[in-house]
């Protein structure tokens, strides 16, 4: 009943814009990949959706969803970041230590300069 529960709701969510889509289920969570049309469908953009289901006190199930939109000017810098924290991880695997919190050299210019 689970797949079926979200499967009806992220058809619900995706809606007539959604013109390609790709869910990728990971344990408990679920990643949709949608891509979606401007409204006046002249282009495209990147929906990232993650989804983990919920059950309520009444026994009924919901599902906490957190998005990313990301638009095609975006698409190579978003790119980096995954892929240089994905090499990251496998490179220094900390076998049970956790190590201490290190930013990339760009985070920490960026955040020098940014006054929040």
């Amino acid at each position: 009943m689970y797949k079926e529960d979200f499967d009806r709701a992220s058809a619900q969510e995706r809606g007539a814009d959604a013109v390609f889509s790709k869910p990728v289920r990971a344990g408990r969570r679920t990643y949709c990949f949608d891509v979606k049309s401007t409204k006046e469908q002249k282009d495209f953009y990147l929906t990232i959706t993650e989804s983990k289901r919920r059950q309520e006190r009444d026994g009924s199930f919901s599902f906490d969803k957190h998005k990313i939109f990301l638009y095609k000017e975006d698409f190579e810098k978003f790119q980096e970041g995954p892929s240089e924290v994905i090499a990251y991880i496998k490179d220094n695997c900390f076998n049970g230590e956790i190590p201490q919190r290190q930013e990339s050299e760009e985070f920490r210019e960026e955040a020098s300069q940014d006054n929040f």
